[in-house]
């Protein structure tokens, strides 16, 4: 019998397709699971509806994104806290044991100021789950840089228990990814795949056509100890059919399986 690292399919890498579109593509290419990203679309709010995809495709949801995004803000709720409980309560529900989690916008300030101590209460309560808070990076307009995090956007800064690596905003901020894993340490529970080209921009490109270490970040979880899974997220929106969508979306997975360390004996 072999283990080997789930590699997932981020339901935000089919956008503009529904969250049922991803169950059906993981399936067809063969991904060992689904990140579910929770925004506007109903389905990826229900928990019913997500396990009957689960069930009908045969592939289970193994992350929950929580809707930190700022198209997300009304997700639920305007209160943050209430997002971020709903999330957990549907990661209990469909058996995710993941919770992925951003650093609080810089004008979330009461939500900034509590954010440590009320993600540990949230934690203690749903004990099974990891929630993994995600590195994120400055943003560049009109020539100058602001930070729309607080207290940054980098999270390793602050420390927290658990974290999950996006190489993609790696190359956003320009920072070194395997720096940022050495960082994280025994905290580095959930990669996000995706490259890009170091140019400032978050572009969540497929592994391997931008600048990033994807495959040397890969080649070194076995050695970190690493016991997470890997969800490919990647930006598909420029695709021209369905047949090139999956065409990316099977060169990332390929490309992952490719480089992670080989299954071991247990």
């Amino acid at each position: 019998m072999t283990s080997r690292t789930p590699v997932i399919l981020s339901s935000s890498s089919v956008f503009p397709e529904p969250t049922a579109a991803a169950f059906e593509m993981a399936a067809r290419l063969g991904y060992d699971g689904i990140e579910v990203m929770v925004w506007t679309d109903a389905v990826s709010q229900d928990a019913g509806a997500l396990k009957g995809l689960a069930a009908h495709y045969g592939v289970p949801v193994l992350s929950v994104h929580a809707p930190c995004l700022l198209v997300t803000q009304r997700v639920w709720s305007p209160d943050p806290w209430e997002r971020l409980r709903r999330a957990a309560e549907l990661a209990e529900s469909v058996e995710a044991p993941t919770v992925v989690v951003h650093p609080p916008f810089s004008w979330q300030r009461d939500y900034a100021r509590s954010f440590q101590p009320g993600l540990e209460r949230i934690a203690h309560k749903h004990s099974d789950l990891t929630f993994a808070i995600e590195n994120m990076f400055p943003v560049r307009m009109a020539g100058r840089e602001f930070v729309p995090y607080q207290p940054g956007w980098n999270p390793t800064e602050s420390g927290f228990d658990a974290y999950t690596l996006d190489l993609s905003h790696c190359a956003a901020s320009r920072t070194d990814a395997l720096a940022m894993a050495d960082a994280m340490g025994d905290g580095l529970r959930h990669v996000h795949l995706g490259d890009g080209s170091g140019e400032g921009r978050d572009e969540h490109l497929v592994p391997g056509r931008g600048s990033q270490p994807c495959g040397e970040l890969l080649e070194s979880l076995a050695g970190r100890g690493f016991r997470g899974s890997i969800a490919v997220e990647v930006n598909t929106r420029g695709a021209k059919s369905r047949a090139d969508r999956e065409a990316d979306l099977g060169a990332a997975l390929e490309f992952a399986r490719a480089h992670l360390p080989t299954p071991a004996k247990v």
